[in-house]
């Protein structure tokens, strides 16, 4: 536009300076010719000013895009269904209260009246005045059954002198009381006394795929209220080192990696997929990284409850062997002729690397052994023997590829059920 006024303004100065030469007739010609300029310029102007439109006329004229407003109400209908079967878990305990008093520790001394005056003061000190219940923790569970079962972390329902109260969004609150954990996993099922209770479907944690949409729920925090998170899956079959509030320290592997935001109060909450199905259990964060979390898959608890439907217990399959995991830095240092599989070693001479009495003991798997493959797939830092071993029952019977002593041999295992001195 700016460039046609220009064009059509510097046509009419050219002809205003040659008019000054022209005759009376050609005068009249270049008047009607600027007459006709004008009314173009008139007639260009009105033109854009009747397109130029409110700002609030150009936002109402864009369409909503239809696949970004239904992927939003998928996400908000899943979240509406399922945060009625999401509580709460606070932690209490009896705590010892102190009270704080003065002595004189020279009281007891016979001090002449002119020294008495230079010791006339007062040391605090502390003496427990008695115990009361208080808070010290509070994690997330879900429903899994209409009768009260909730599933949640370990880590949050470890405490055997303490009580746990649930408590639901509407206000409600219950007292529950542990009735299994997890050997191994971070995992525990608790109970309350309730019935006709909203749960929520478990899915098939097998069956996730890098990019899946995945959807937190939890108590954030530790404050009562449920807060959402959404992101996708950015990892599977993840290994971690992971401690808790109280300094306790575990190994969790074959774990589900998410970038939905999860923090410490989400602990024991679900992640949940488009279907609306529970595909993992929210159990840790990475400290120090944004957006980086991790789940227990769904098929862990599943099982978990398959063995205690069927046993009355939980049941973990044993091999008995303490190793570690070859990487580039473990083969460096051992001079092992293998980069990967496992090094059957132990460093603490009050833990020794075959388990006395063990599976491995009693077939014959000895230190320093490199255990390459369990029934023919490789053993990597992807495809761990933690979970080869945990994705069998007990009872079943494993074929290990070893390397000892420069050659190649083949055992078969029984695998046994992990002790309960080595549970806890």
């Amino acid at each position: 536009m700016r460039k046609k006024l220009f064009l059509i303004l510097a046509v009419v100065l050219i002809l205003l300076i040659f008019s000054f030469n022209l005759t009376k007739a050609q005068n009249n010609n270049l008047e009607a010719i600027l007459n006709l300029l004008k009314n173009l310029i008139t007639q260009q102007a009105g033109q854009n000013q009747s397109k130029i439109e409110s700002p609030e006329s150009i936002f109402q004229k864009i369409p909503e895009y239809k696949p970004v407003a239904e992927y939003e109400k998928l996400i908000t209908d899943i979240v509406e269904k399922a945060s009625p079967a999401v509580v709460s878990i606070v932690i209490s305990k009896n705590v010892p209260v102190f009270e704080r008093y003065y002595i004189n520790p020279f009281e007891e001394f016979d001090l002449p009246p002119e020294f008495k005056e230079f010791f006339e003061f007062q040391i605090p000190q502390y003496r427990q005045k008695g115990i009361e219940k208080k808070q010290v923790g509070a994690g997330t569970g879900f429903i899994i059954s209409s009768d009260g079962l909730i599933a949640t972390n370990k880590h949050v329902v470890i405490e055997k002198d303490a009580e746990y109260t649930v408590y639901f969004n509407d206000g409600r609150k219950y007292k529950a009381k542990v009735v299994a954990i997890h050997p191994v996993d971070d995992l525990a099922i608790i109970k309350i006394n309730a019935k006709n209770l909203p749960y929520l479907t478990l899915g098939d944690s097998d069956k996730l795929k890098l990019g899946q949409t995945v959807i937190a729920i939890g108590n954030a925090l530790g404050e009562f209220q449920n807060t959402v998170s959404v992101g996708v899956v950015s990892g599977l079959k993840r290994s971690i080192i992971a401690t808790d509030e109280k300094g306790r320290v575990e190994r969790l592997e074959g774990l589900i990696q998410t970038d939905a935001a999860i923090n410490p109060g989400n602990s024991g909450g679900p992640l949940i997929n488009l279907k609306g199905e529970v595909i993992g259990i929210n159990t840790a964060i990475a400290r120090g990284a944004e957006n980086i979390g991790f789940a227990i898959p769904v098929n862990r608890l599943k099982n978990m409850l398959y063995e205690i439907s069927l046993k009355g217990k939980i049941e973990v399959p044993f091999l008995g062997i303490r190793y570690l995991i070859i990487t580039e830095e473990v083969q460096k240092q051992f001079n092992l002729p293998f980069d990967y599989g496992v090094y059957v070693y132990s460093d603490d001479p009050k833990k020794p690397a075959v388990i006395p009495n063990s599976p491995a003991e009693q077939y014959g798997i000895k230190e320093k052994d490199i255990i390459l493959e369990i029934n023919g797939q490789k053993i990597t830092l992807q495809n761990t023997l933690a979970e080869a071993i945990r994705s069998k029952k007990v009872g079943d019977e494993v074929l290990l590829k070893i390397y000892r002593n420069g050659k190649i041999i083949y055992l078969k295992v029984k695998l046994g059920s992990l002790p309960k001195e080595l549970s806890e």
